[in-house]
């Protein structure tokens, strides 16, 4: 029978060991100290730069603000925070996989997509950098509205009840400014569309509880346990896409993980859409598996590849997975997986089903910078993605050296609320002038393979036909 879905807090044996000082380290620390790691912690290192240098550095702070005015500073040590993450999951990939890939610029990663687009994404104030998403005022309060799928448009008149005049954001834009915030955002959910209300400047802002949830499914099963040996590589079945997902499962192959990303043939990864350097950068060091999922034997395959797994990477509503015959939760308690879920708001419902981009997440866990009045602007781009792709890579793999037969839940606005919620320590951004620098990518090690392209091996090492 499985353990009571109690939420507990992961621990392991030995030490990991931190170099340096200041807010990325502290931060770092407290992430690996919530997860039950002990951390030894030499302050003989460098210093870690200031959060604001941090900022200005990262790219992000060139991406925030509206176009024809200076960027403008972060409403928390974002990019330090990015940073800690990094070297937390570092420190712990050494200690469980023997990495020795060189140091990760987690504040970097933030830029990478607007640095990898052509042409390059730039801040454009209450428009998100990619253009999809908006601020919009209502009667009171603000809301943010994504517009990411070709379809979303056309749920406008449904939604507002009233078909705005062409083009579509202006009308929607005066008619929002009429209505209850609130009320337009059950609404919208309920019909699929990716909308949240908008946390500007509040006073009160409520903190999630966590960054993340781990509830222990199953007894942890000695032949998971016996791979917590360093140098042993887990086998991770990467069904995500975008970008939260993609990067979690990218920073554990460069850790020295085994990752295969699967994706149906019918509806492929939409990051292959877009900059193939970017696709590259998350997905270089997988192996590519396409299956038919709406076929009987797409579906059968795809539940033997993920009895095989180690770990697991899902970032869809809870039913998806439920249509393609696969229960998480059984899956977990079987076979002791380690299984990683990224969310919009959260895995329950009503949550589950709540639809979220990077952008509008962002907002919704306050991640927004102030203009003049109050008037809110994007922050970075997207920036709850590859916040949340960090964190959920740290948090699954320390589930992981427990033995596994654990879910980790993370929410693309619950870490953007966590990190909104960590102060600056001076309590503030000193008023000096920083040049933001503009986006930065690395270049990739190696490109994507092609859809599909490793298919036949990978189902034939399962004993299985393709």
């Amino acid at each position: 029978m499985p353990l009571p879905e109690t939420p507990i807090a992961v621990s392991r044996p030995g030490e990991l060991r931190l170099q340096g000082s200041g807010a990325a380290t502290r931060y770092a620390t407290d992430l690996l100290d919530s997860l039950g790691s002990r951390v030894v912690v030499d302050p003989s290192g460098p210093p870690d730069v200031s959060p604001e240098r941090a900022w200005a550095d990262s790219g992000a702070m060139a991406l925030t603000g509206c176009a024809d005015a200076p960027p403008r500073h972060a409403p928390a040590p974002i990019a330090s925070c990015a940073d800690g993450a990094a070297r937390a999951f570092e420190a712990l990939a050494r200690a469980t996989l023997g990495s020795t890939q060189p140091p990760l610029d987690g504040a970097a990663l933030l830029g990478e997509r607007a640095a990898t687009s052509r042409p390059p994404l730039t801040r454009a104030g209450a428009r998100s950098p990619g253009g999809s998403c908006r601020l919009v005022r209502c009667a009171d309060g603000w809301l943010a509205l994504n517009l990411a799928r070709a379809d979303d448009e056309s749920l406008i008149p449904a939604w507002l009840e009233v078909r705005p005049e062409a083009p579509v954001w202006p009308g929607v834009e005066r008619i929002c400014a009429e209505r209850a915030r609130d009320a337009l955002v059950a609404r919208g959910r309920i019909m699929g569309l990716a909308v949240s209300p908008a946390v500007v400047q509040s006073p009160n802002l409520r903190r999630p509880p966590d960054w993340q949830r781990t509830t222990r499914l199953g007894p942890e099963h000695p032949e998971r346990q016996a791979r917590r040996d360093p140098g042993t590589a887990p086998l991770v079945i990467d069904l995500s896409s975008l970008w939260a997902g993609p990067l979690c499962g990218g920073l554990l192959a460069a850790a020295g993980a085994r990752v295969v990303k699967v994706e149906s043939i019918e509806r492929p990864d939409g990051a292959r859409r877009g900059a193939r350097d970017f696709f590259d950068l998350l997905n270089g060091d997988k192996q590519s598996v396409a299956l038919p999922f709406s076929e009987a034997h797409g579906q059968s395959t795809l539940a033997s590849l993920i009895e095989r797994a180690d770990i697991v990477i899902e970032a869809s509503r809870p039913r998806a997975l439920a249509q393609l015959g696969i229960d998480a939760e059984a899956v977990i308690a079987r076979r002791g997986t380690t299984w990683i879920h990224i969310t919009g708001h959260g895995r329950s419902a009503p949550q589950g089903d709540w639809v979220a981009f990077g952008d509008d997440a962002a907002a919704a866990g306050g991640l927004l910078a102030t203009g003049p009045n109050g008037q809110p602007w994007f922050c970075g781009d997207a920036i709850a993605d590859p916040l949340t792709g960090l964190h959920a890579a740290l948090a699954g793999l320390s589930a992981w050296s427990c033995g596994g037969g654990r879910l980790v839940e993370l929410a693309l606005s619950e870490v953007a609320g966590w990190v909104r919620g960590v102060p600056f320590p001076d309590g503030g951004l000193s008023s000096r002038d920083l040049v933001a620098r503009a986006p930065r990518a690395q270049r990739p090690r190696r490109g994507a393979p092609e859809l599909g392209a490793d298919t036949r091996q990978i189902v034939a090492e399962g004993g299985a036909a393709c």
